[in-house]
């Protein structure tokens, strides 16, 4: 039977937090969340199993004592809206950085074994090389890119200079039970189901021929799960979790079905697909979910 572990999660009222949180509880762990609802109290996201801490993780004293002999300090909580920390650049910042800090620095003098960081595909920018490694050299276009950039680069140092172990996992577009289909993550398969389950036509921005990186949020808290034990890592690595599929937004539309209409295109990358090489290698990670299967689930249930 596995040993019971004090695990700390910022931000697991979330999506992606509250599916990892109830992983945690799954396997018998003394879990404890952090959030401020900052992005609102959706419905099944809370476990009465889980202690329940509502605070900034900018408030360090009050972070420190949630944070005090933990295990493993699973940091999601973010501002993780792109178009939001470009027109709030000050507060996103704050949140997104120094929030970061906090939480090294409660981890650190709390004595907690390992911190990792839910970093994203935002890192990368522009590039001219498909699929994306973490080998690249990061060019993020907004201040939340540059915000999660930042993260990896103290979680990196942290390691260094105080040995903490810590990992970063940049996640790409995130989807599955519990995600929001008007928050920050898989904007587009959200916005896709919605307008699906109200019958109304797929909006489509230019041709449909760009393409995104879609993993389903049990394989990344399966990647959390395994980053969080691997003696593989915790000198600060960064580790891509993507499902290394390209799928176009027409593929996208077609695997969802309904009708389709097709409108102004937007600037955005053309191109985005992990290289989960280092993935596999460190964490012996591979998902599982594929879009195919996944997505005529969601839309049955009326996601």
């Amino acid at each position: 039977m596995q040993q019971k572990k004090k695990m700390v999660v910022t931000g697991g009222a979330g999506f992606i937090g509250s599916n990892l949180v109830e992983e945690l509880l799954r396997r018998g762990h003394e879990v404890h969340v952090v959030d401020n609802f900052a992005g609102g109290r959706a419905p099944g996201r809370l476990f009465d199993e889980a202690t329940l801490h509502e605070i900034d993780i900018r408030d360090y004293p009050a972070l420190a004592d949630v944070v005090s002999s933990a295990d493993v300090v699973f940091h999601l909580a973010a501002l993780p809206r792109v178009q939001d920390s470009i027109d709030h650049p000050t507060e996103t910042h704050d949140v997104n950085v120094n929030g970061t800090l906090s939480v090294l620095e409660a981890a650190r003098h709390g004595g907690a074994r390992r911190v990792l960081l839910a970093s994203s595909a935002a890192v990368y920018g522009d590039q001219e090389v498909v699929p994306l490694h973490e080998a690249l050299r990061a060019t993020p276009k907004s201040p939340y890119g540059l915000h999660k950039y930042m993260g990896e680069r103290k979680l990196e140092l942290w390691s260094e200079l105080y040995g903490t172990e810590t990992v970063s996992l940049r996640f790409f577009n995130v989807y599955g039970p519990r995600f929001d289909p008007d928050g920050p993550y898989a904007l587009v398969v959200g916005r896709f189901l919605k307008l699906a389950t109200e019958g109304k036509p797929i909006t489509i921005a230019g041709d449909g021929t760009n393409t995104r990186d879609y993993v389903h949020v049990h394989d990344i808290v399966d990647g959390l799960m395994r980053a969080a034990e691997s003696a593989q890592v915790g000198r600060g690595e960064v580790i891509n979790l993507g499902s290394g599929i390209e799928t176009s937004v027409n593929e996208l539309a077609r695997i969802i079905g309904g009708e389709v209409t097709f409108v102004a295109p937007r600037i955005e990358p053309a191109r985005s697909c992990a290289d989960i090489t280092r993935a596999r290698t460190l964490l012996a990670w591979q998902p599982v979910r594929t879009l195919a299967q996944s997505l005529p689930k969601m839309r049955d249930m009326q996601v």
